[in-house]
Order: C-alpha cells, then sequence, then structure tokens
C-alpha cells in the first residue's frame, strides 16, 4: 500500500487565457500589468496569488484574480471564466507520479516533469491537466463531471501500487 493523499481542493477562481492576436505585444502588456512573463509551454509562473499555467500554444489556465490580465489584453486575446467547470485535485505523496501512470498515457515518471512544470493528457480516458507544485505533489485540474469519478479511481488505484 503507497501513502497518498488524494483529494479536492476549494474552489478558486480559474479562467482560460488565449491570445490570437499580436501575442508578442499582448505578453509585454500583460508582463507590465501583472509582472509576471506569460510562462512557455510545459511551465507555471506565479506571483503573488496570480499563477499562469501554459498548457497549450496560445492557451493558459490563470489562478487568481485576473483583473490586471483583463485590461492587458485589448483585442489580442479573451479571459472564459472555467472555475465552476474544473476541479482541482490535489495528489500527495511519495508515489504520486506511479499513480498517475495509471490508466495514463504521460509519462508522470519523467524526472524532468519537476516542479512548475505543466502537461495536459488523458487519464482513465478523461482529459486532465496537470501541475508539478512540489517533489512530492501534483495538482490535477480535473472536469467537475468526472472529478468524483477520477477521485475514486485514483484513491482504489493507490491501494493497489507495488
Amino acid at each position: 500500500m503507497t501513502e497518498l493523499s488524494i483529494g479536492a481542493l476549494p474552489a478558486a477562481p480559474l479562467h482560460a487565457l488565449e491570445l490570437w492576436s499580436n501575442p508578442a505585444k499582448a505578453a509585454a502588456r500583460i508582463k507590465k500589468a501583472c509582472g509576471l512573463a506569460l510562462p512557455e509551454t510545459g511551465r507555471a509562473a506565479s506571483k503573488g496569488e496570480l499563477r499562469l499555467i501554459r498548457y497549450e500554444p496560445t492557451v493558459w489556465l490563470v489562478e487568481g484574480d485576473v483583473a490586471p490580465l483583463a485590461g492587458a489584453l485589448g483585442d489580442d486575446g479573451a479571459l472564459t471564466a472555467i472555475g465552476g467547470g474544473t476541479v482541482r485535485v490535489e495528489i500527495k505523496g511519495p508515489r504520486w507520479r506511479r499513480l498517475l501512470m495509471e490508466g495514463g498515457v504521460f509519462d508522470a515518471e519523467n524526472a524532468a516533469f519537476a516542479p512548475g512544470c505543466s502537461a495536459s493528457t488523458v487519464i482513465d480516458h478523461v482529459n486532465v491537466r496537470l501541475l508539478v507544485t512540489a517533489e512530492d505533489t501534483c495538482l490535477a485540474y480535473v472536469p467537475a463531471s468526472y472529478a468524483a469519478d477520477m477521485i475514486h479511481f485514483w484513491q482504489v488505484a493507490a491501494q493497489a501500487l507495488d
């Protein structure tokens, strides 16, 4: 049996940030407004309560207060609230990487997937976004409609880890 803590975190403001034109200019305005550069694909950046997580070439998941971002976007992008449709699940313990390999297609055991790294993948047929927050902790952003089932899946799988 592997000691892991698996559970939903309290709801938090979550938004999808999409850029579709003038990404360099929009990034400069965002950096000026927030004091935070847009992270590269597969990375996250934080300042205070604001966290930007890049999963796709032109899409970031944003946690926290998006007010400074909204004004910096201009006509080059949009912010869409997605907090009601997403559950943040914290997986904590020494074998979180092995757990994410159960039913998954992403190599979570790769040491390069370290704190500050993010990935978008499929686990047990569900689209999941991952963010490594510490050596022993990963956040999984799961569609709300699948969250209870995913948490149960991980809890059962954790009991069977070798």
